[in-house]
Order: structure tokens, then C-alpha cells, then sequence
């Protein structure tokens, strides 16, 4: 059986301690290291060492009969929180750590509603049982009001093969066939292990135990739960599907692909088609930490990377004819820009930060030709301090980062045509594309209604992939656009002159032309908040929430504590953890997640601070190209339409 396990925490939980305690116990390795002596085993990078936190997900394997458990150690710092969701999309279980000493923290909230939505079921392991202040029941208690009812200790729950009547007493209250086996007095002690094991991959339950990671107290009676209790069932027997969720490079740049096979087998030399494109695995790789071994084969249910396929992406599930995506929740809401202090040429520069975004697809690395900069994607201003010096260490970079900037985005409120034509001499192609406002968080969508008799459907595709190519940027502040559906009216093609490129020339004009037409709001990212503190805060935090631009709703009174939940910019609350954790003298817990993109609280202010100019940005252009005794000219957009050559007779 192969189990792959995930640990998970608020940062200095003690998540990796645990992961290392683990590893040792079990004799994955033979010493054990501390954060604090930087010398842990999955926290190797040398980043990670220097600044005692997790960066990377790093992966090691307990091998123990017939069973393998491969152990994902997550970064526990917001900043870094994509690189935890990629793993969490191929975890089987999970272990939330959380501190004896803080309880639930706002990080905590964050990784359990991610679990959740993932459906991964969730051991808890309550640390840090050997302070003087620690108070088990009372995180308990804090989980079970925060998190969910259905929290149960198991540390001495299943011994020698007998369940306690104390936790047979809880699945008969919450299962009634077996109340019903129980009150007659055929209830069997496998019945309860099957019915509490349907009930953690139901999330009906969530097994706790206590105990010091750093003082090896509970470890393993904790993880001989868990091998009791885990249970994962993969078939071998159907074609071969994997999930990717995580990409790294070598001293050398050689691309690692790290899969979790869902199903089948993958041998050494098998071809996959990724993107209709054949590539060959070359090598296979098994990984404890970063040492790894070479295998000819692995099978359904293992964690394992590859070598030689350059065109898998993470999130990517190869191996389907599908070759669907995983979806991913969190997503940055800052934009900041790369500033070269050495002598590398940029584009040497963007191409090592190509390799960055390969890893870390979160990062959306954007090349700006007008400016010729680099601008990327963050969490925080801890991710770019590391980023900094990931491109010092690896690729010998002296870059720094300008302040983060927060993200805008565009959309349309009305619906309009847009019409675009490229002509200039041996060249032709035009576009008519219907622009409709689309519901709040729907992205970019698409329909086509042209018939195969105006345009053919190679040409048609070929429109489609353009509109899909990259982003789009608005007018108002070159952010990109969103939630619009584009519909494809008609287009035309010339049987001798359609080139290569033209098409997209076309699919281009016409976005830009209808923009030109149309009712343009501008966006920005919201948090959805959680503020739990004294009730002596609560006017205190409802005030700073309304002198942000935010909304609440009512707040919730809980014995002594309020708490308060509502949505706000991201502009005006990024540096409010600060505040909040200054007047509540550290005792408040705020969890901030990203919500999406609603109307912008300030937008002329907005617009008139970014300044941009439409009509500069050589990348986008609203006019038309049209040809006439064999010369190439320029229409404006407003003139463009009524020189379609489509709505001619």
C-alpha cells in the first residue's frame, strides 16, 4: 500500500520537528536534525536553513513492509502558501500541527479550508505538550469551535487491537447501523475501525493526538494510529495518470518532474503525450529528502519524479487524454518589479526567471517590452527577500525587487463588437468578436458561432488559442482583462495571403477595438477577513474596517471573545496584521484570504496614480490594417467597422 501524507501547519508549529521525528523513528534516516541547528533533513536547502522556516515542499519516504508512506513536509509561512496547495493536490491524508502554546492561528484557518475543499482527510496533532502553559484540552476546545465538532483524541483509542468504549460510544452517536449493532450486542471491533476510517474520508471525523515533537513525546504512538487507521486503494490495472505538483532543475538545468501516479504504471522509456507532443521518460527517480534512488518502475499511488519531459506543467494530469489542470485557490494579489544591479543582459535574466515560474507557476512571470522589465507575481515581501537571494544563489544574479504593487484587473459592463482586420501587403485576416459581461470570478470564456463555410475550422481554432495566448490589458490601466466572454461572429481568411501570425494580429485589433467601445470597470483583489479578539476591540475593528473601504457582518459575541467577518481591498488591509496584532497586544487571531476581484473602492485615484497611456502601448493596438494598391494603411478603430469586409455586400 502506498500513502502519501502531508504535514501542515501555522508557521513555528513545529511541523517540520515532526516530519524529522517521524523520519528518525521510523528509520528513514539515521540522525535527526533541528531547525534551529539548521541541519534539518527536509529543510536542506540552504535558504531554508539560514532563516529557519520552510520554503520548498520536500517529500521523504518510510518503507515498512508492504507499506510505503511518503511524508510531504509544506511551507508554513502565507507567503509561501502555493507551494502547500501544490501539495496538497496529491495527498491521500494529512497532519495539521498545531501549537499547544497559540492554538488556532489565521494560517491555520487557511490550510484547514483548504483541506476541506480538497476532501484530504485530516489527522491533528497537538504540539508543544511539554511547555509549562501548555493546555491540550483547551486547543481542543478552540478546534472544535473553530474548526469542526467532529475532533477525537485517538492516542489511546485502538490498543492491541480493541477500541475503547469511550470512542465506540462516539461513532454509535454519529453511525446508526453500528448504534444499532451496539445496542444488540453484535458489534465487532473491526465494525468501528471500517465505520470511523468511512467517517475520516466522509470528514466526519478528525482523529487527535497530543504530544512534544521536539521531545519525542507521542510520535510514534501517534503514527502507529495512523498506519492502523490510513487506508488508500489505487489500481494498477487501468492506463497509466499522474498528477504534477512540483517542477525542479538541477545544477545543470535539467527539468525534474515530480507526479503522484493515480493510476497504471510508468516504466523507464515509456512515452507520454504531453500537449500532443511525445516525450520519453528517461529516468525515474524515488526521493527521501534530496537523496534519491533509481527505479525501472513505479505503480498507482506513488510519489516519484522523472526526467526527461519538458512540456509538463504543474498541475497538469498526464498520461489521460484529457490532460486536465488542477485548480488552484490561492493566488497572489501583488505585482512587483525585478530591478538588474549586475551586468546580465535582461533577457539572460527573464530566462532564469522562466525557470523560476516553471517551479513556482504562482510567480506569472510577465515580460514588458515597451519597458523592458520583468515583473512578477508575489504573497508578501518575505517571498521576494528569498526570491532575491535564490537568484544570487543559483543563478548568480544581483537583482532587487521595486515595492510589491497591488494587482488590478479590467472587465466590461455592456456587450459590443469588436472588429479587426489585418492587411498589410501578402498578408490577410479578419476577426468580428461579440464581448459580453461575464459573472464575477468566470476569467476568460469562449463560444464560437462562426460557420465553417465563412472561415475554416483550423482558422477558427487558431482565433480561439489567440484569445486564450496571454493576457489582455485593459484600457484604463494596461491590467489585464476578466470576465469576458468572447464569442466568435464570423472572420475571413484570403485562400494565397494568410500568413502565419495573421490571425493573431487580427484576434488582437478586434479585443482592442471593442475595449474602445465598451464600458470598462476597473477591479481589484478583496480579502474575505476573520478577526477574533476581546470584546473590548470590537468597535475598534469594526471602525478600521469601515475607514477601509471594507464590509462586515454582524459580529459574533462568544463569551469574552468577538469576532467579525466580512470582505475588504486588499489595498487598504495588506498591513493590517501589524496594527491588529499591535492593539490587541498579540493575543487577536486575523486570517486574511483572497476572495477574488470586485469593483475597485477607488478607481479614478487608481487610474490617475498608474497613468497609463493606451495609445503608447506598442504591444496593443485598436486600429485595423487595411491594403490598397499595394500598400498597407492604418484605420482608427472608430472608422474600423464600416470597412469590414465581412458586413461589405
Amino acid at each position: 500500500m502506498f500513502v502519501t501524507i502531508g504535514i501542515l501547519a501555522h508557521v513555528d508549529a513545529g511541523k517540520t520537528t515532526l516530519s524529522e521525528n517521524l523520519l528518525y523513528q521510523f528509520n528513514s534516516i539515521k540522525e535527526r536534525g533541528r531547525v534551529d541547528h539548521q541541519n534539518a533533513f527536509l529543510d536542506h536547502h540552504a535558504i531554508e536553513r539560514e532563516r529557519g522556516i520552510t520554503i520548498f515542499a520536500e517529500q521523504g519516504r518510510l518503507e515498512m513492509e508492504d507499506d510505503t508512506y511518503t511524508i510531504i513536509d509544506t511551507p508554513g509561512h502565507v507567503d509561501f502558501s502555493p507551494e502547500m496547495e501544490r501539495a496538497i493536490a496529491v495527498m491521500d491524508y494529512a497532519i495539521l500541527v498545531v501549537s499547544a502554546l497559540d492554538g488556532v492561528q489565521g494560517h491555520t484557518e487557511t490550510v484547514w479550508s483548504l483541506l476541506r475543499k480538497h476532501d484530504v482527510p485530516t489527522f491533528i496533532f497537538i504540539n508543544k505538550m511539554d511547555a509549562d502553559t501548555a493546555n491540550g484540552e483547551a486547543v481542543l476546545h478552540e478546534l472544535r469551535q473553530n474548526l469542526s465538532k467532529n475532533f477525537v483524541p485517538i492516542t489511546n483509542e485502538f490498543t492491541n487491537g480493541r477500541v475503547s468504549d469511550q470512542l465506540i460510544e462516539w461513532v454509535a452517536e454519529r453511525d446508526e447501523e453500528i448504534l444499532e449493532k451496539y445496542f444488540n450486542q453484535s458489534l465487532l471491533e473491526g465494525d468501528v475501525k471500517k465505520a470511523f476510517q468511512k467517517m475520516m474520508i466522509e470528514g466526519k471525523a478528525f482523529p487527535c493526538a497530543f504530544g512534544s515533537a521536539l521531545k519525542d513525546e507521542g510520535i510514534t504512538e501517534f503514527f502507529e494510529q495512523i498506519m492502523l487507521l490510513a487506508r488508500t486503494s489505487y489500481d494498477e490495472a487501468l492506463p497509466f495518470s499522474a498528477n504534477v505538483f512540483k517542477i525542479r532543475h538541477d545544477d545543470k538545468k535539467q527539468r525534474i518532474t515530480f507526479m503522484k501516479a493515480q493510476a497504471g504504471k510508468l516504466s523507464v522509456r515509456d512515452v507520454l503525450e504531453l500537449g500532443g507532443t511525445p516525450e520519453k521518460v528517461t529516468e525515474i527517480r524515488l526521493y527521501n529528502g534530496n537523496n534519491y534512488k533509481v527505479v525501472k518502475e513505479v505503480q498507482a499511488g506513488e510519489i516519484f519524479a522523472v526526467t526527461g519531459i519538458l512540456n509538463a506543467n504543474i498541475g497538469d494530469v498526464v498520461g489521460t487524454k484529457s490532460n486536465a489542470q488542477m485548480p488552484f485557490e490561492l493566488i497572489p494579489t501583488l505585482q512587483s518589479t525585478v530591478v538588474n544591479d549586475g551586468t546580465d543582459h535582461i533577457k539572460d535574466v527573464l530566462a532564469c526567471f522562466r525557470l523560476l515560474e516553471a517551479e513556482d507557476p504562482s510567480l506569472e512571470v510577465r515580460w514588458i517590452e515597451r519597458f523592458q522589465e520583468i515583473r512578477v507575481h508575489v504573497m508578501g515581501a518575505i517571498q521576494l527577500e528569498v526570491l532575491k537571494e535564490v537568484a544570487k544563489q543559483r543563478f548568480s544574479l544581483d537583482i532587487h525587487f521595486e515595492s510589491p504593487q497591488v494587482l488590478y484587473m479590467e472587465t466590461i459592463s455592456n456587450t459590443v463588437t469588436g472588429y479587426g482586420h489585418f492587411e498589410p501587403l501578402k498578408h490577410y485576416a479578419e476577426v468580428h468578436l461579440l464581448m459580453e459581461a461575464a459573472e464575477r470570478g468566470a476569467g476568460i470564456l469562449f463560444e464560437n458561432r462562426c460557420h465553417d463555410d465563412d472561415l475554416s475550422t483550423g482558422h477558427q481554432r487558431l482565433i480561439e488559442h489567440h484569445i486564450f495566448e496571454r493576457p489582455h490589458n485593459g484600457l484604463l490601466t494596461g491590467f489585464p482583462l476578466t470576465d469576458v466572454k468572447f464569442t466568435l461572429l464570423t472572420g475571413r481568411a484570403h485562400e494565397k495571403h494568410t500568413e502565419g501570425g495573421d490571425f493573431r494580429e487580427a484576434t488582437f485589433r478586434a479585443i482592442r477595438q471593442g475595449l474602445e467601445k465598451a464600458s470598462i470597470q476597473l477591479l481589484e483583489p478583496y480579502y474575505y477577513f476573520k478577526m477574533k479578539a476581546d470584546q473590548v476591540h470590537i468597535g475598534r475593528m469594526m471602525t478600521d474596517v469601515q475607514q477601509a473601504s471594507g464590509t462586515f457582518e454582524a459580529p459574533i459575541m462568544n463569551g469574552n471573545q468577538a469576532i467579525l467577518e466580512g470582505r475588504v481591498p486588499v489595498s487598504t488591509f495588506m498591513e493590517y496584521s501589524t496594527v491588529f496584532a499591535a492593539y490587541t497586544n498579540g493575543k487577536g487571531a486575523i486570517t486574511l484570504n483572497f476572495c477574488g476581484f470586485d469593483q475597485c473602492h477607488n478607481p479614478e485615484d487608481t487610474i490617475e496614480r498608474i497613468n497609463y497611456r493606451k495609445d503608447a502601448d506598442p504591444e496593443y493596438s485598436s486600429s485595423s490594417i487595411f491594403c490598397a494598391r499595394g500598400k498597407g494603411y492604418a484605420v482608427p478603430w472608430e472608422e474600423a467597422e464600416q470597412n469590414m469586409h465581412c458586413l461589405k455586400k
